[in-house]
C-alpha cells in the first residue's frame, strides 16, 4: 500500500495512516501496533504530523489577504496594494470663544498684535460618564478686532492629548527606522517636520505619483501592534532629511469612537501675544466656550474585515473614480465616517441625466450627511474624477418596514411566556441589524426573517408575519407644495382600493383630520381587453371621517400613484400640520415580501414603533384542540378591513 493521503489534519486520520504504511511493510503485517509500546512512537509521529500539517495550513491562509486572520498579516497584504488601513480617529468638535485684549491691558495697538491659541490641550469635555481632553494639532493665530476681543470662531478640537516624538536622523544607520511609540493614533493629525539649517514642513502623500526629488513627502505604515512608521524619500521620489537634522513628530492620542457626544467644555488652552519680542501668556478675560457642533465622528481603528473588503476594491478602482463600483470604494477610503454609499450614474434614471453621478450616503454617526462632510468628500473626491463628471449628493431616504407577526407556540414546551416575547424581540432586532439590511442595496429577506423567528424556540410552531413598508413624508408647512414618495417597490393593489393608509394631518380652509387613501384605475377601456383586472397605476384621494365614523371623500384627486413602479406623487396642497411630530406616515403592502432598497433607498426594519408581535398558544400541537373544528390561524393578509385610522 502506498501512502499518498497527504491532505488530512486529524491527528487520528493521521494516526491511522501512519499504521496502514507500516503495515504494507512486510516487517509489520501481523504486528499489533496497540499491545505494544510502538504505538506511543505512532503517536509522537502523528501529533508531530498533525502540528506541522496545522501551521502550515494556517501559514499558507496568513498569505492571502481573504483568509489571514491575524492583523499585522492583513495589514501588510493590503500594503502590498497600495492601501494603508485607516487609523484610531479622533471624536472632533467645533467651538468659540473669545479673548478681551483690551481688558487684559495689553496696549492699545491692538490691530497690530495677534493673539495665538497653543497647540496642545484646549478643553476639557464630558461624554458618556467620562471626561476627555481635546487639543488641536497647529496653533491658531487671531488678531484683535478694534475693540480689544480676538474671537476664536468655529476651532475644530479633536479629541485627546498631543504628543510630540524626535528622531534624530543617522545615515550610518542605513536601515534607520522612525517609528512612533503610541498606539492609537489619529494619523490625520500627525504633523512632521525636520530642524536643521532651518525648519521644513513635510506633507503626507497617499500615494507617490508626481513626486519630485525635492518633494518634502512622508508616508505612513501601520506595523505590529497597531503603531505606526514615518517613512521619508531617497532623494529620488522624494526628499531624504540630512543625516543630523532633527526629526519632530507631533500627534494625537485618541480614545476614539469613546469621546462622541460631548457637548459642553471649559477652557484648559494655553493663550499667548508678542509684545516687545517676548511671547506672554494671557490668563484673564477668556469668554466661556460655546458649543457650534458637539464631538462626533469619532471611531476605532479600522477593521480587518473592512480592510479585506475595501483593499482589493480601492486598488480595483485604481485611485480614480470612474464607475459607481469605483465611488463606493473610494468614498468609505477617503471619509471613514460611512456605513454604506450608494452610488448610481444618471444614464439609469428614467429620464436619463447623462454626466451626472447620485451618491447617497448613510454616517455611521446620524441619520444624515452634514453639508460640511459632503463638502469635504466632494472636494476630496476631485484628486479621483475624471473631467466632464458631475456628483451630486442625494439626502438619504429611509424605507421603514413595519412587522405584524402571530407566533404560535406549544405550551407544553414553553414555560416563561415573557421569556419567549423577549427572545423573539431580541432575533428580531438582531437581524434588523444584520448587513442583509443594513447597505444600500441591502434586501430584507422574508424567508430569514421568519426563521429568525423560528429558530428563537423549539417550542416555537409556526408564524404568520406579514410587511408593510412605510415612508415618512415631512410637509413644509403653511406652504402650497407638491411631494413625492418613491418605495422603489411594487404594491399589492385591492381593486377597491384603500390600498394606501396614512396618518392624520389638517389643510388649510378644511375641518377635521384627514388621511391619504387610493383609488386604482379600473375603468380604463382598451378595446378588445377588459377591465384592469391588476390596476398598475390609480389616483390619490384625501379623506376623512365623519361622525358615524364614515368616510368621506374631501379631495377626489389630490395625486397619482404607480403601483408598479411603487411611486406616490401628491399635487400641490397647503398642509398646515400633522398628528404625528412633523410627519405624515405612509403605509402599503409589498406585493413582494423580499424588499429591496434601491437607489437612496435605506431599509429599516421597525422593531420599536408600530410593529406588533402576538405570542398565541398552539391548540392543535398541545392537543387541547385535536380535531381542529375551533382553531382559527391568523390572517395572512395586513388588515381585513379597507381603511384602519
Amino acid at each position: 500500500m502506498s501512502f499518498n493521503q497527504f491532505t488530512n489534519l486529524d491527528f487520528n486520520d493521521i494516526r491511522t495512516q501512519i499504521k496502514d504504511y507500516l503495515r504494507s511493510n512486510s516487517n509489520f503485517t501481523d504486528f499489533d501496533f496497540e499491545g505494544s509500546n510502538f504505538s506511543v512512537l505512532i503517536d509522537t509521529l502523528a501529533y508531530n504530523s498533525y502540528v506541522t500539517a496545522y501551521n502550515t495550513n494556517m501559514a499558507v491562509n496568513e498569505s492571502f489577504i481573504d483568509s489571514a486572520t491575524l492583523r499585522e498579516n492583513v495589514v501588510s497584504l493590503a500594503r502590498n496594494i497600495g492601501y494603508v488601513p485607516r487609523s484610531k480617529r479622533s471624536s472632533i468638535a467645533t467651538i468659540s470663544f473669545s479673548v478681551n485684549v483690551s481688558a487684559a491691558a495689553l496696549g492699545s495697538n491692538f490691530g497690530a498684535r495677534s493673539v495665538k491659541l497653543k497647540k496642545g490641550v484646549v478643553a476639557l469635555g464630558a461624554a458618556n460618564n467620562s471626561n476627555y481632553i481635546f487639543s488641536i494639532p497647529e496653533d491658531i493665530s487671531v488678531s484683535p478686532n478694534s475693540a480689544g476681543i480676538a474671537v476664536f470662531s468655529g476651532i475644530e478640537i479633536y479629541e485627546g492629548n498631543l504628543l510630540k516624538k524626535t528622531f534624530i536622523v543617522d545615515d550610518s544607520q542605513p536601515d534607520q527606522k522612525y517609528i512612533l511609540p503610541n498606539s492609537n493614533i489619529d494619523t490625520s493629525t500627525i504633523r512632521v517636520s525636520t530642524i536643521g539649517s532651518s525648519v521644513e514642513e513635510y506633507t503626507p502623500y497617499e500615494n507617490i505619483f508626481n513626486v519630485e526629488p525635492d518633494t518634502r513627502l512622508y508616508l505612513i505604515q501601520e506595523i505590529e501592534d497597531e503603531k505606526y512608521q514615518i517613512l521619508f524619500g531617497d532623494n529620488i521620489l522624494g526628499k531624504k532629511p540630512a543625516s543630523g537634522n532633527t526629526i519632530e513628530v507631533t500627534y494625537i492620542e485618541t480614545s476614539g469612537s469613546a469621546a462622541n457626544g460631548a457637548s459642553n467644555f471649559t477652557f484648559s488652552g494655553k493663550l499667548t501675544y508678542l509684545q516687545g519680542g517676548t511671547e506672554t501668556n494671557i490668563t484673564s478675560n477668556i469668554s466661556n466656550i460655546t458649543t457650534l457642533e458637539g464631538s462626533a465622528n469619532g471611531d476605532e481603528i479600522e477593521s480587518i474585515d473592512t480592510i479585506k473588503y475595501l483593499a482589493p476594491r480601492v486598488y480595483a478602482s485604481q485611485y480614480r473614480a470612474v464607475t459607481a463600483t469605483d465611488y463606493t470604494s473610494l468614498i468609505p477610503f477617503l471619509y471613514p465616517n460611512i456605513e454604506s454609499v450608494s452610488a448610481y450614474g444618471g444614464e439609469e434614471l428614467d429620464p436619463p441625466q447623462y454626466g451626472k453621478v447620485f451618491i447617497t450616503i448613510k454616517p455611521k454617526n446620524g441619520d444624515s450627511l452634514s453639508d460640511v462632510a459632503k463638502n469635504t468628500i466632494e472636494s476630496k473626491l476631485k484628486e479621483y474624477t475624471i473631467a466632464g463628471i458631475k456628483q451630486e449628493f442625494l439626502d438619504l431616504k429611509y424605507l421603514y418596514v413595519e412587522y405584524d407577526s402571530t407566533v404560535s407556540y406549544d405550551p407544553g414546551l414553553v414555560t416563561n411566556k415573557q421569556d419567549l416575547f423577549s427572545r423573539v424581540i431580541t432575533a428580531i432586532e438582531n437581524y434588523a441589524k444584520s448587513t442583509d439590511i443594513n447597505s444600500f442595496g441591502g434586501r430584507l429577506k422574508y424567508s430569514k426573517l421568519l426563521s429568525q423567528i423560528d429558530n428563537v424556540d423549539k417550542g416555537i410552531t409556526s408564524n404568520i408575519t406579514n410587511l408593510v413598508m412605510r415612508r415618512n413624508l415631512v410637509p413644509a408647512f403653511n406652504t402650497l407644495a407638491n411631494y413625492e414618495l418613491c418605495y422603489a417597490n411594487k404594491f399589492h393593489v385591492e381593486v377597491e382600493g384603500f390600498n394606501i393608509r396614512s396618518s392624520g394631518f389638517t389643510v388649510s380652509g378644511i375641518e377635521g383630520t384627514l388621511f391619504l387613501t387610493d383609488v386604482p384605475d379600473t375603468d380604463i377601456t382598451i378595446p378588445g381587453r377588459p377591465l384592469q383586472a391588476e390596476p398598475k397605476t390609480g389616483s390619490i384621494s384625501v379623506i376623512k371621517f365623519d361622525e358615524n365614523n364614515q368616510i368621506l371623500t374631501v379631495i377626489e384627486n389630490a395625486g397619482t400613484v404607480d403601483y408598479v413602479k411603487g411611486e406616490i406623487i401628491l399635487f400641490p396642497i397647503n398642509i398646515s400640520s400633522t398628528s404625528l411630530l412633523n410627519r405624515i406616515e405612509i403605509g402599503v403592502t409589498p406585493e413582494s415580501n423580499d424588499i429591496v432598497a434601491k437607489e437612496n433607498l435605506y431599509i429599516v426594519l421597525d422593531t420599536t414603533g408600530k410593529s406588533v408581535l402576538t405570542l398565541k398558544e398552539d391548540s392543535l400541537t398541545s392537543g387541547s384542540n385535536r380535531s381542529g373544528t375551533d382553531y382559527n390561524p391568523p390572517s395572512s393578509y395586513t388588515s381585513s378591513t379597507k381603511f384602519t385610522r
